[in-house]
């Protein structure tokens, strides 16, 4: 699993969060960088009212909060998300030694990403695709 720095920087180079059950977020500045949730569609479901989409928290008596605006929660993708994600661009996934490699061709380019585990080279990946778009 990728961490809230990644995930951060991934959100500012502009990756959309379109929130599914199963997703996993954090909730970065409340002291709950560490915390890591899942939208489910019993305990944490996400909530459209007329003022935008929140998540709510269903049934949790240990919290003061009820819900948490969208915008204030952060995508920590899954490395088949992320993978789905690079869509044609990706050709292969190796480890190599201790490390793991991400490869992807992009406008005809290859390119490889290293990392010590595959979420972060998918990450680092992605972050660069996404630098491309701009």
């Amino acid at each position: 699993m990728i961490g809230v720095d990644m995930a951060q920087a991934l959100k500012d180079a502009g990756l959309l969060w379109k929130p599914a059950p199963g997703d996993r977020f954090a909730i970065p500045d409340r002291d709950l960088d560490e915390d890591v949730f899942v939208l489910s569609n019993m305990t944490i479901e996400v909530h459209t009212l007329p003022e935008g989409q929140v998540i709510g928290f269903n049934g949790t008596t240990e919290w003061a909060m009820d819900d948490v605006e969208l915008e204030e929660a952060l995508w920590l993708p899954r490395e088949d998300q992320m993978r789905g994600l690079l869509g044609g661009t990706f050709q292969a996934l190796r480890r190599t030694g201790d490390r793991w490699d991400v490869e992807i061709i992009l406008l005809g380019e290859e390119r490889t990403f290293t990392s010590e585990t595959p979420s972060a080279a998918y990450a680092e990946a992605l972050l660069h695709l996404l630098a491309a778009a701009l």
